[in-house]
């Protein structure tokens, strides 16, 4: 009996999902103030599509022109100036910290390499071994072999659902993302159609138990999208409204 009302106080607590709701900044880069709108958001997971140009990482949806900027100066300096303001925390509030998401669009086997380069010169903002404040930097988009996950010191990785992981690289996925696109086509008005939700819940449920949190990108961008999905369960709303959606789920 009591552990029946543990189970449902749980249930109750928690919510729909198993995971407080994060926001995922979806194109951050594209946005008037790169990652400062998202920042000052307190987004919980923050986009940057990265290519290699010239031997230097810069920031572009589409394949950068000559004058891209670079990952840098966009998310690299500015993420290492709040950590020397704020005492090695990325905020003056004691439990924000969040996640760079770099969705790799070329030559992941040359990014990484550089990318760790640059994290390792900064090891007290991008190395949370050593400092649980620090901002985890997850690898999405053209990752490396799933067998070359375990290579990677500093990175974890955006999973699928498609993918199968062995107890010691389930440990390298920081999320389980996918399509929403391969699930419904849904446009955000009413509810979800009921044999689309089960599909979704059946996803969810499936990175829920090993313990991952479920982000669907292509999502119906709206607030009544936001919520219905997570009503369904999802987890970390990917978004390019970041404001409205924190306003609209939080």
């Amino acid at each position: 009996m009591q552990r029946t009302l543990l189970l449902l106080l749980l249930t109750v607590s928690t919510g729909y999902g198993l995971y407080a709701q994060k926001i995922h900044a979806h194109n951050d880069y594209e946005k008037p103030r790169p990652f400062v709108n998202a920042y000052e958001q307190r987004a919980d997971y923050i986009e940057a599509d990265v290519w290699l140009q010239n031997g230097v990482l810069v920031v572009s949806h589409n394949k950068p022109k000559p004058n891209a900027p670079t990952l840098d100066s966009l998310y690299i300096k500015p993420i290492v100036a709040l950590f020397e303001q704020n005492n090695n925390k990325p905020s003056p509030e004691r439990d924000y910290t969040f996640s760079l998401v770099i969705d790799i669009k070329n030559n992941p086997a040359e990014v990484l390499p550089i990318l760790l380069a640059t994290l390792s010169k900064h090891l007290t903002c991008f190395n949370r071994g050593a400092n649980a404040q620090a901002v985890q930097v997850i690898i999405s988009g053209e990752r490396p072999k799933i067998t070359a996950f375990l290579d990677y010191p500093l990175l974890q990785f955006d999973g699928r659902p498609s993918e199968v992981y062995d107890e010691e690289t389930l440990r390298k996925i920081a999320l389980i993302s996918d399509n929403f696109r391969s699930y419904s086509q849904w446009d955000g008005n009413g509810d979800i159609p009921k044999d689309d939700k089960d599909k979704l819940k059946r996803v969810i449920k499936r990175a829920h138990s090993d313990n991952k949190p479920f982000r669907f990108w292509a999502i119906p961008d709206t607030p009544n999208g936001w919520k219905q999905l997570k009503k369904a369960g999802v987890d970390i709303i990917n978004t390019d409204k970041v404001a409205e959606a924190v306003q609209a789920i939080r």
